[in-house]
This record gives C-alpha cells, structure tokens and sequence, in this order.
C-alpha cells in the first residue's frame, strides 16, 4: 500500500529507448536523417500500409501538412467535431480556410455522420473525423458522405494508435491522409512528434518537402549524400515541421514495444469495465465488430443519480492522490470559436451534455495493478450508494 500520487498519464520508457537516444546524441548527426527515415519505414509496415509515412514534430504540424497538401485555403470550409483538443480545428485557420463544428455521436463521442452531412455547404472541401479517446469512428458512414459531396478526408488519429476499423488499422484505411500523435500522454511517445501516412504518393511528396522550407530535397539528402549536393531549390514557402533523429530513435524502441503495451491497456480498460460497472456512470464505448480501441484515454460520464457532480469528483480523487482529467472543454465553449462563429452551446447538445459529466480516469501502461484497485476504491468510495 501507498500514498504516492498517481497520476494521470505517464510515459513508459526504460533503458532501450536512453540507449537509442545516447546512441543517437554520439552519432554526431542529431537532426533529421537515417533514424527519421527508418521509423517511417517501420511505421508504415505497423499499420500494414502499402503507402507512404512521413514523420513530423508533432501531430499539429502533421495535420497542417495534411491539410496544406490536398490544397485547403482561403474560401473553404472543413468540417470537423466540437469535442476535440483545439489543434484539430486551428491547423484550418492557419490555411485561412474556415472550421464548421459540428455534434458528436451520444454514444461513441465521435463525430456524428449524420451532422457532416447537415453542414456541408458549397464551400465545403473536407472532413477531419477524431478517432475520440482511441475509439475509431464510423468511417464508412464518413466516407460515404466524402464521396456523395467529393469532399477529402483527413483522419485526426492523434489518440488512435492502433486502433482499427473493419478489421484494417487506423491510417490504412482510405482517407487522403491520416495524422498520429507521439505526444508524451499518447499510446507510444517520442515526446513531441507525429507522423503522417498517406497512400498518396504527391501527397506524400508534398508534405515531404513542405516539412523542410519548401526545399526540393532533405537536408539529410544534402548533407551527407556521397555525390556533390549543396544545390537545392526553394519551390514553395515551406515550414519548419521535421522529425530529429533523437526523437526518432526513442519512436523506433517504442513501436517495438506498443502491442504489448496496447494489451496492457486493454486489460486495464477491461478491468475499468468490470469493477465499475454498477455505479451510477456511463462507461466508455468500447467499439464495434472488427473494431480495435486504443484505450488512450479512459471517460466516464456521470449519470444525473449520481450524489456529486464532475467537479466534485475530480477534487475527490485528487484528495485520495490520483489524477485525472477532462477530454474535452469543447471548442464551441472556447472563446475564439464561440465569438468568430457565433456558436451557442445548444447547438452542439450531445458534446455540451457529456462534457459537463465527463472526466478521464488514469490510465497508463506503467499503472500497476494496486494502483488502478486504489482508482476504483476511490470511485466506488465517492460514487458508492
């Protein structure tokens, strides 16, 4: 038994990945170069994609890219969900394209198919669909919907890794593009970073060199090609979006370790389910048939019985030493989308009423198990009737 806090989320990182970081921090090449190109590879043959992956420094940055790369700009609207961290919608501004928000599935907190296709406008050019909490949405209602408009899709699959949808993994399915986080509260870290896949190969191209200053060619190329190779080109106003090769190298030790850290995960949610089951809460979807949840984050919503609100419950469990969070304020709450697109909260009525119940539990591969019995001790403790 202990006090200690347990916290929200915690990366789980032991020697493999120090020892790839010093490796790397000795090489004397510490920037974007054969550990960068060799995750990507790894990556794209994890997801089983017969594509293209291209690793970013972050999934902002990889969604930006995304968007930049199918041609998102000034007089377009994308279409995406309220209930999502605000990166999702901004990547859209910074294109000085326009965001319409709309309601989540009461259920499964994902986008709702049927409010995309309430929103779509003539100005409308693409949906970003957010895999919520590791849970894949229903994308063939998504592409369904993207194909009767010919609109393009790109997948916010920042909590999805490796979640799947009708057997295939998330980022193999057939959006345009598909963006994963490598934050440091993520599934598998490189503590900042993303990675873009795409079985586009100008897409791919496009966000290869638009992730390095527009430049023809990647500094790694230039640098330590064996032919003559100072020349390069600027052909377009690029960014300053790369991978370095340290965090790479952490990224490739992870992947190596995310399936086992994916079941662990699994028989935590698991145990969540079972040991909670009858108090007075909503658990969290778990998916659908030939689905694959991540279990990234674990949310519970309080039921309307229960004898404290979201906000009592949360300072409850911080008393008893453990953290936890909410996923999330929604956009339409925030005040720069709130006053820009004149949104009310009764517009959006299922994301509003989850997000006044909701908050997201500790759930961590490092976690032990009396540290998840203390979680749902205290639950019970504070929820009991």
């Amino acid at each position: 038994m202990t006090n200690e806090f347990i916290p929200f989320a915690l990366p789980d990182i032991d020697e493999e990945e120090i020892s790839a970081v010093v490796e790397i921090l000795k090489s004397g090449w510490v920037t974007t170069g054969p550990k960068s190109k060799l995750f990507e590879e790894n990556f794209r043959d994890f997801i089983g994609l017969d594509g293209y992956a291209v690793a970013v420094n972050s999934a902002t940055a990889g969604l930006h890219l995304a968007l930049e790369s199918i041609g998102i700009g000034p007089g377009d609207e994308v279409i995406t969900t309220t209930l999502t961290f605000t990166a999702t919608a901004e990547v859209v501004r910074y294109l000085g394209a326009d965001v319409k928000l709309v309601d989540v599935d009461p259920h499964t907190l994902n986008i709702d198919p049927a409010a995309i296709r309430n929103a779509i406008t003539s100005k409308t050019k693409a949906i970003i669909p957010v895999h919520y909490a590791g849970l894949s949405c229903d994308m063939d209602e998504v592409f369904a919907v993207a194909r009767e408009f010919n609109l393009k899709v790109v997948e916010d699959a920042a909590h999805a890794l490796p979640s799947k949808f009708g057997g295939k993994k998330i980022g193999n399915l057939e959006s345009d593009a598909t963006v994963f986080s490598f934050y440091a509260n993520k599934t598998m870290t490189t503590g900042e970073g993303g990675m873009v896949v795409t079985k586009s190969k100008d897409i791919a191209n496009r966000i290869r060199m638009m992730r390095l200053h527009g430049i023809d060619r990647d500094a790694f190329d230039r640098f330590r090609s064996e032919k003559p190779a100072w020349y390069y080109e600027v052909v377009a106003p690029g960014y300053k979006y790369n991978m370095t090769d340290i965090a790479a190298a952490m990224g490739i030790e992870q992947l190596k370790k995310l399936p086992k850290m994916h079941e662990r995960r699994e028989l935590l949610a698991q145990r969540y389910h079972k040991e909670l089951e009858d108090l007075p809460i909503n658990l969290p979807a778990s998916g659908i048939a030939q689905s694959g949840h991540s279990w990234h984050l674990y949310v519970v919503r309080l039921l309307a019985e229960a004898k404290l609100n979201r906000d009592e419950l949360i300072s409850g469990l911080s008393e008893a030493g453990i953290g936890s969070s909410v996923h999330y304020v929604p956009l339409h709450r925030h005040p720069y989308w709130r006053d820009r697109y004149q949104l009310r909260n009764d517009m959006f009525p299922n994301a509003d009423e989850s997000y006044l119940s909701m908050l997201s539990l500790p759930l961590y591969t490092r976690m032990t198990d009396e540290d998840q019995s203390r979680v749902i001790r205290a639950m019970k403790g504070l929820l009991g009737v």
